[in-house]
C-alpha cells in the first residue's frame, strides 16, 4: 500500500515538472489598483498573484505563488486587459469577461462574452492576438486583433460589434489606441502597420511598411509585424517584429529611429515616460531612449519574451513584470534589475 502512494506521488510530482517546463505565460494585467497580477497562460489557465504580499519584507515561498488559479479556457490565453470592473481574456475562443469581485473572491463566473464572428472562409472563432480597451466619451470599445486579419471592434455598453477593420493579407499581431483622436494603429503577420479613422473605417488612411526601409528590413527573419504602439501625444510611433524595432513620425510617416536589436525579433513595445521598452525573442528588456540609445538591457528569466507589462496606478509597490517562455514571472522594482520571480506552478 505505502509503495502504491509512493508511486502516484512521484508519478504527480512528474506531471507537475513536466506542466512547469512547458507553460508559457502568454498575457498578463493588473486588477484596479495595481495590487493584485493576473497571468493567462499556454494551459488556459489564469493565476492571480498578491503583489503587495510577494513584496513584502516579510514575504515566504508561498507568496511567491499564486493566491488563486482556475481554468479559463480549452486553449492558451493569448492576451489579458483589464477595466476597472472586469477582467478580459481572450485566445481561442470567444473573448470572456471576469468580474474582479468574483476572480479575488475565488469564486469566478463568465460576466459576459462576447464570439469571434465567423468569416468568409467559414472559419469561426479565430484566435485574437491583441486586445485593447478604449473609454471615450462615457463609453467603451473593445478591440480585438485576430488571426482571421481582421480588427474587431465592439461597444461594450451594448454588446453589439460595432466596426470590422479589414484589409490585413494576414493575422494581426497588435493593435494600439491613439489617446488624441478616434484612430486605431495595427501591425499584422503581413508585414503592414496599418492605421485605421474610425469615423472612415472602409480603407486605412496610411499603411507602413517597415520591411521596405533599407535601414529596418531584415530578409532572414521576415517581413511580420508583431508589435505595435503609440506615444500619448500620438506624435510618434515604434513597431518591430522581422524588421528592427523603429521609430515613425505619424504626420510624416517617415522612420527616424533604428534601434540596434540584431539577432533578435521584437514582440512586445511601449512608451513608457521618456523611453521606449521593448523585449522578444531573447532573455532581455530593453530600455531605449528616443535618440536610439539603449538607457539599460535587463537579464530576465523567460528565454523568448511574450509581454511586458507596469501597474501603473499603484500608489506603492510600482514593479515591471515580465513573462514569456516560462512558468516564472519576473518583477523589477526600480525596471533595471530583476527583483525576484513568482512561479505560475
Amino acid at each position: 500500500m505505502a509503495g502504491t502512494l509512493q508511486f502516484r506521488d512521484h508519478d504527480g510530482a512528474q506531471e507537475a515538472i513536466r506542466k512547469q517546463l512547458h507553460t508559457t505565460i502568454f498575457s498578463q494585467a493588473f486588477s484596479p489598483g495595481g495590487k493584485y497580477l493576473a497571468v493567462g497562460t499556454s494551459f488556459g489557465e489564469i493565476a492571480v498573484f498578491n503583489i503587495s504580499a510577494s513584496l513584502s519584507r516579510n514575504s515566504n515561498e508561498e507568496d511567491m505563488k499564486p493566491t488563486f488559479l482556475f481554468k479559463a479556457t480549452d486553449g492558451p490565453i493569448y492576451c489579458l486587459t483589464t477595466t476597472d470592473k472586469f477582467l478580459i481574456s481572450a485566445g481561442t475562443g470567444d473573448v470572456i469577461a471576469w468580474n474582479w469581485v468574483d476572480v479575488l473572491r475565488k469564486t469566478p463566473k463568465v460576466a459576459w462574452s462576447l464570439p469571434i464572428p465567423t468569416n468568409r472562409y467559414g472559419l469561426s472563432n479565430p484566435e485574437v492576438n491583441s486586445l485593447a480597451i478604449e473609454s471615450k466619451d462615457g463609453g467603451k470599445r473593445l478591440f480585438a486583433g485576430c488571426g482571421d486579419n481582421n480588427t474587431y471592434i465592439w461597444d461594450l455598453e451594448s454588446g453589439s460589434l460595432v466596426q470590422t477593420l479589414a484589409g490585413h493579407t494576414d493575422y494581426v499581431h497588435s493593435v494600439a489606441l491613439k489617446s488624441l483622436s478616434d484612430q486605431c494603429v495595427t501591425g499584422s503577420e503581413d508585414g503592414t502597420v496599418r492605421l485605421w479613422d474610425l469615423r472612415t473605417p472602409q480603407e486605412p488612411v496610411a499603411v507602413i511598411e517597415p520591411y521596405s526601409e533599407v535601414t529596418c528590413a531584415r530578409s532572414e527573419y521576415g517581413r511580420w509585424i508583431g508589435c505595435v504602439a503609440v506615444d500619448p501625444t500620438d506624435d510618434w510611433l515604434v513597431c518591430g517584429g522581422g524588421p528592427k524595432l523603429s521609430l515613425w513620425h505619424l504626420r510624416t510617416f517617415a522612420v527616424t529611429t533604428v534601434f540596434d536589436t540584431p539577432g533578435a525579433c521584437q514582440q512586445y513595445t511601449s512608451f513608457f515616460e521618456d523611453t521606449i521598452i521593448s523585449a522578444g525573442s531573447e532573455p532581455y528588456v530593453n530600455h531605449w531612449y528616443i535618440n536610439g540609445d539603449r538607457r539599460s538591457r535587463v537579464p530576465c528569466t523567460p528565454t523568448s519574451v511574450c509581454n511586458v507589462t507596469i501597474n501603473s496606478e499603484a500608489e506603492n509597490n510600482k514593479v515591471l513584470s515580465v513573462v514569456g517562455s516560462s512558468a516564472k514571472v519576473d518583477l523589477c522594482t526600480n525596471f533595471g534589475y530583476k527583483a525576484l520571480s513568482l512561479t505560475v506552478c
